[in-house]
Formats: structure tokens, C-alpha cells, sequence
């Protein structure tokens, strides 16, 4: 990214804690060797959880301490939205980093560690419509296209329900991003999608494992 634009390190504040965060069935089971709070590896490779903004956000803990588990650091990068679903100082804790959801202002030199890989999840329809054109109007857009042309590792899991899925241009950015080699997991044996309407109830259903699993093994 050019000009103004650089990578920022300033959390928007996201209004307090967040419930239930991490306590769905998706939530990891007790793991030998990590300590009872989940706590950052203080070396290891650095995923980017970037979170948009769909209730499963509030959980993205779960993901973290599933990271810290297998050796890997952790920044959570947050969407406008993504980021009111977000306990910012509980997560900045948990991965001792700052959440991140702005671009750095000038001046601004604090950045986080080089990413290995990148977890976009969960990805809302309008996250991947914009993503596949390239659009870069948020930090969390403008590091997963840049990623795409740097060629880090990236996973997408995308969290709506069947009407939005079912739009041409969704299935057109789907189609476009995995011919660019990212791994977007989406199907009944992922996820299955839901009805229109509200969707807080579905987000225990959100699969933090699988995702993990597909930036593990990549």
C-alpha cells in the first residue's frame, strides 16, 4: 500500500466486553504444554485473524488460543463493523498485540510483526464482493488484497445466509478468489447457511476448528 495509507495500530473501540466470547462448541478443549490462559507464544509464526462484521466475530478468541495452541502468534485485525462485536482489551491481552482497525496515521510507526498467513473469518458477503474487486477503503480490505499479490497464505470462511449467498456477485467473488489461490471454505459439510434474518443464534455453529485446520496444514 501507497501513500497515506500504511498499516495501523490503533483499536476503534468496541463498547465493552463482548458475551459468551469462545464458549460455543467450537470452543478448544484443554491442551498440554499451553497455559490455562491461552497465553502468546512469545516466538512462532504470526496469523492475521482478520474479523468482519457478523456476530461470529465475538468469538475470534477461540481462534486465538487454538493458534496459541499449535505455536503461533496472533493479530486480530478487525473491519469497522467486525470491530463492535470485539473485547479490544481482553484480546490485546490474550495476544499482546492491539486489535487493529485503521489505517496508521502520519507519523504513525508502530506496526505489527510480518504475517505468515491470514484468516479472514468471518467473511461477510460484502467483505468478499469488495476484496475480489480489489477495493482497499478499510485496513482489513487493503491487507488481504495486498496479500493476494504477495502471494502469504490466506483462508477465507464465510459467515450469511442462503439469500445473500445466492447472489451472482457473491458466487462470482468466490469463484475469482479461489482462482487466486485462496482456500474459501463454503459448503453444508463447512457451514450450513442460514435463513435471512437475525443471525446471533448461529454463531456457536461458526467453525473456528476447520478454519484453523485450513491455515495449519497450508
Amino acid at each position: 500500500m501507497s501513500g497515506e495509507r500504511t498499516m495501523g495500530d490503533g483499536p476503534v473501540a468496541s463498547g465493552g466486553p463482548a458475551a459468551g466470547s469462545g464458549d460455543g462448541p467450537g470452543a478448544p478443549p484443554a491442551t498440554a504444554g499451553l497455559a490455562a490462559d491461552g497465553a502468546a507464544p512469545a516466538a512462532g509464526k504470526v496469523l492475521y485473524a482478520i474479523v468482519t462484521g457478523a456476530p461470529p466475530a465475538r468469538d475470534v478468541d477461540v481462534l486465538v488460543r487454538l493458534a496459541h495452541a499449535d505455536g503461533w502468534r496472533v493479530c486480530v485485525v478487525a473491519s469497522p463493523d467486525g470491530a463492535r462485536f470485539l473485547d479490544e482489551p481482553a484480546l490485546a491481552e490474550l495476544t499482546g498485540h492491539p486489535v487493529l482497525s485503521r489505517y496508521r496515521k502520519p507519523g504513525e510507526t508502530q506496526a505489527p510483526p510480518p504475517p505468515d498467513a491470514m484468516l479472514v473469518a468471518p467473511a461477510t458477503c460484502n467483505t468478499l464482493v469488495k476484496w475480489s474487486a480489489g477495493i482497499s477503503d478499510t485496513l482489513a480490505l487493503g491487507l488481504i488484497v495486498e496479500a493476494i499479490g504477495r502471494r502469504i497464505p490466506l483462508v477465507a470462511v464465510p459467515f450469511s445466509n442462503w439469500a445473500h449467498m445466492a447472489h451472482p456477485a457473491v458466487g462470482e467473488s468466490v469463484a475469482r478468489l479461489r482462482s487466486w489461490g485462496v482456500t474459501v471454505l463454503l459448503g453444508d459439510e463447512v457451514y450450513p447457511l442460514h435463513d435471512p434474518g437475525p443471525s446471533d443464534k448461529y454463531a456457536p455453529l461458526f467453525p473456528w476448528r476447520l478454519a484453523w485446520q485450513a491455515v495449519s496444514t497450508r
